[in-house]
């Protein structure tokens, strides 16, 4: 049996976190997840994890894991936090699918890494996901769309589930809760970009935007956390310091090394390179924000 949201006010009410970000084309904020992707991930290609696409670190050469680079942490706060809202259920199944193949809704993975504030992954963080069905119930009598799993010596996570429904009040969310081993434990909620009610939830904060796109029938999420805990940054194996070559220019192609301030034009227009890395397919200029700055 399963219980339907009526405007909960535990969930209706609060300010956003505007702040003061720094902002991308468009006026969406440069998040701190989207910074630290893009940097750790700057001389790296997409991991594929258990389906879903994990932007945050590969291995190198060799399959050596890349050394984390600290250069990622800009002293923004780590992931903000949210409220709990009033259909969290304690004692989650273990497990890192929330459904099978007769579950209805549109498919969802979302994938990731969990971080400390020194940019290197967190092994062993609980991660507890509970959400809404299709139709925007959330079962309150069992435990439907509600699971938690640990992330892996990498800090990675993979979650299989669906497009959360909406119900009155809300746009689409998927919350969790975050905890380190022997840390305080971070509540927040993960949002999907586009969504029309965004722009009217009072919750909603555009620093918890995941990156989706279509995957077939369903789609692919991601997102990194960064919890609050303290870690001894290392040097980077091979250094992140901005390339010595000349400037590139001409048009953005994959396989290109940019550094901080190189121009490209792609798709009729011109960007700016807001910090080194090796282009690779996928991270045109108007995907990655926090890579390509337009004009």
């Amino acid at each position: 049996m399963t219980e339907r949201s009526a405007v909960p006010p535990e969930e209706s009410g609060g300010t956003p976190r505007n702040g003061s970000r720094q902002t991308a084309p468009g006026g969406r904020p440069i998040s701190r997840k989207s910074l630290l992707r893009a940097a750790v991930a700057a001389s790296a290609v997409p991991l594929v994890v258990g389906g879903g696409v994990a932007l945050a670190r590969d291995t190198g050469a060799g399959a050596a894991p890349l050394a984390l680079t600290p250069a990622c942490d800009d002293g923004d706060d780590p992931t903000p936090e949210q409220m709990e809202g009033p259909y969290f259920k304690p004692n989650s199944p273990l497990r890192t699918s929330l459904v099978t193949s007769s579950t209805p809704g549109v498919p969802l993975t979302v994938s990731g890494y969990v971080f400390g504030r020194a940019c290197k992954p967190l092994p062993g963080v609980l991660l507890d996901f509970w959400q809404a069905d299709t139709g925007g119930a959330y079962d309150m009598s069992g435990f439907a769309f509600r699971g938690h799993q640990f992330t892996g010596a990498d800090g990675s996570f993979t979650l299989t589930t669906i497009v959360p429904g909406l119900y009155p009040g809300r746009t689409r969310h998927i919350h969790v809760k975050a905890q380190a081993p022997g840390r305080p434990v971070l509540t927040t909620q993960l949002y999907f970009p586009g969504e029309p009610r965004n722009a009217t939830d009072a919750i909603f904060d555009p620093a918890l935007l995941m990156n989706v796109r279509s995957a077939g029938p369903g789609r692919e999420g991601t997102f990194d956390f960064v919890l609050d805990v303290a870690q001894q940054p290392e040097p980077t194996d091979p250094p992140t310091d901005p390339p010595t070559d000349p400037p590139a220019g001409g048009s953005w192609a994959a396989g290109t090394t940019y550094r901080a301030g190189d121009r490209v034009t792609y798709g009729g227009g011109s960007y700016r390179c807001l910090q080194g890395h090796t282009a690779i397919a996928g991270w045109e200029p108007p995907l990655v924000p926090a890579l390509w700055e337009r004009g």
